[in-house]
């Protein structure tokens, strides 16, 4: 199985961006989305995540800026930016995980640069 990241740029502080990740390889659905970044000098952290049933998860700094979608049978993932700010600034991963046999997969990351 392989996640393909994309949609990565150099954005203006206040714009927009779209990134996507798809998944391929694998015959199974996946129980959980979720998109994850890395900010400079900083640690991994979730920024949201979608359930299978569409029932979805934000982190407070995103809470309202950003927007994630997808599941529904689909094994891809988009996360909407909006009102991007410079603290955005990192590499975005994405994960799908599979609750039977603890499957988890990363997509390769995708850098998103915010300037102000």
């Amino acid at each position: 199985v392989q996640l393909q990241a994309s949609g990565g740029g150099l954005v203006q502080a206040g714009g927009s961006r779209r990134l996507s990740c798809v998944a391929s390889g694998s015959d199974f659905m996946f129980d959980v989305m979720a998109w994850y970044r890395q900010g400079p000098g900083k640690e991994r952290e979730l920024v949201t995540s979608i359930l299978n049933d569409g029932n979805t998860d934000y982190s407070d700094s995103v809470k309202g800026r950003f927007t994630i979608s997808g599941g529904n049978a689909k094994n891809a993932v988009d996360l909407q930016m909006n009102s991007l700010k410079p603290e955005d600034t990192a590499v975005y991963y994405c994960k799908m995980n599979r609750f039977l046999g603890g499957l988890r997969y990363w997509g390769q990351g995708t850098q998103v640069t915010v300037s102000s």
